[in-house]
């Protein structure tokens, strides 16, 4: 790892980029953003849209993106729904899994071979459903009182909406840590380095060859830093310099936008 923004992006091939507050604020694009982006991609990087929000597609996220310009040949979007997938694919597969989560949500778990059931199950996968019913809630405490394992796809408390913020996973955990007592044996999204982990494993590449982007200091900076990635704070979205401390992680490196990454090489 070297300290100097300029050397680092010799050793990039993976962009990891967080979306609203990094690209774009809601559907506006943050200055000349689809031009850096292209400038990246001719410059040989590959550009991964990550997000924790596991309600989603990734056509959803992918129709956004084209439709704001910003999608391009040989980009990929990937959510923590989609890494709680792989990691659990690779070495749970006989595994019995209660997926508090939407049907298309249910349907990636599906497509990689994994039994998804109604209730009965060896691990419980808490995602953010929007899809959700007080009969899922029953059977997914059921199982989770019954011994099941527990995992949750991302700890995020809420998540913005058009006009005010909605309860996200991390507050469903809190919901069936009061039921139950229980609570997640392991959360795979940003900040934990599982999904890095899988990411590294998905793409055969090193530690070293990602750089995180975004503008949290506790989700996506700290996820970087616990991944061991080249991280980036951009100030264009929720932080500011002076939110910076030990205990949110510490960027790497600084740019008051994102666009400002293309004086560096």
């Amino acid at each position: 790892m070297v300290n100097n923004l300029k050397d680092a992006l010799k050793e990039i091939k993976y962009f990891l980029l967080d979306m609203d507050g990094t690209l774009y604020l809601g559907d506006r694009l943050i200055g000349e953003m689809d031009k850096t982006l292209a400038f990246l991609r001719e410059n040989g990087k590959k550009l991964i849209y990550l997000t924790n929000n596991s309600s989603k597609t990734n056509e959803e996220y992918v129709g956004k993106l084209k439709r704001i310009g910003l999608y391009g040949d040989g980009d990929e979007v990937f959510s923590s729904g989609i890494a709680c997938a792989e990691f659990l694919a690779d070495g749970y597969k006989g595994e019995k899994l209660n997926i508090l989560g939407t049907d298309a949500l249910k349907e990636q778990f599906k497509k990689r071979g994994l039994n998804v059931v109604e209730s009965g199950a060896d691990i419980c996968v808490l995602a953010y459903d929007t899809e959700l019913t007080y009969k899922k809630l029953c059977f997914f405490t059921d199982d989770l009182q019954s011994g099941a394992k527990y995992i949750a796809t991302h700890p995020d408390v809420t998540c913005p909406a058009p006009r005010f913020f909605v309860p996200d996973a991390g507050a469903f955990i809190e919901l069936i840590k009061a039921a139950t007592g229980r609570v997640p044996e392991k959360i795979i999204g940003k900040p934990s380095s599982d999904m890095g982990e899988v990411l590294m494993k998905k793409f055969g590449a090193k530690s070293n060859e990602f750089m995180m982007v975004g503008d949290r200091l506790h989700t996506d900076i700290l996820f970087g830093n616990n991944c061991g990635f080249y991280t980036v704070l951009v100030l264009s979205g929720e932080s500011r310099e002076s939110d910076i401390s030990d205990n949110t992680g510490r960027p790497d490196f600084i740019l008051g936008s994102f666009n400002d990454i293309v004086n560096y090489f």
